[in-house]
């Protein structure tokens, strides 16, 4: 499963729906990268250091996870000088957007420690840069 969605070129998701279902669900079958999508969606847009926050994760693993994330189509990046943002790819298929609407709406006490431990993180980016 990693091989295929690692070696697999980051292309943009929109023409002819390139996330398949089968990549989709793959990436979310891990407990940390679907925690990492559905706080990315909650939030739009976060960096490395507020998922490791989230999350209780080690950093080298988050960014791992985030690498696949992005190879498969479901997130992408933006620099903004030290800082490497992640957020939904901008043409994510809507069937993709929506299983994670829904497991999102449905799902809100699973993420519950996770939300909670960003939003009690202090400097965030954007507030006070210190993380990279």
């Amino acid at each position: 499963m990693f091989v295929l969605i690692k070696n697999r070129p980051a292309e943009p998701v929109a023409e002819g729906g390139l996330l398949s279902p089968t990549e989709l669900f793959k990436c979310l079958a891990d407990e940390t990268r679907a925690r990492i999508a559905l706080l990315v969606s909650l939030e739009q847009e976060l960096c490395v250091c507020e998922l490791t926050a989230a999350l209780d994760e080690a950093q080298p693993k988050i960014s791992r996870h985030l690498a696949l994330l992005r190879g498969s189509g479901l997130l992408e990046d933006r620099r903004n000088g030290q800082w490497v943002y992640y957020r939904l790819h901008p043409q994510l298929p809507e069937w993709a957007s929506e299983v994670l609407r829904q497991t999102l709406e449905h799902n809100a006490e699973w993420l519950r420690q996770d939300v909670e431990r960003l939003w009690q993180m202090r400097d965030r980016p954007g507030r006070k840069p210190l993380c990279a």
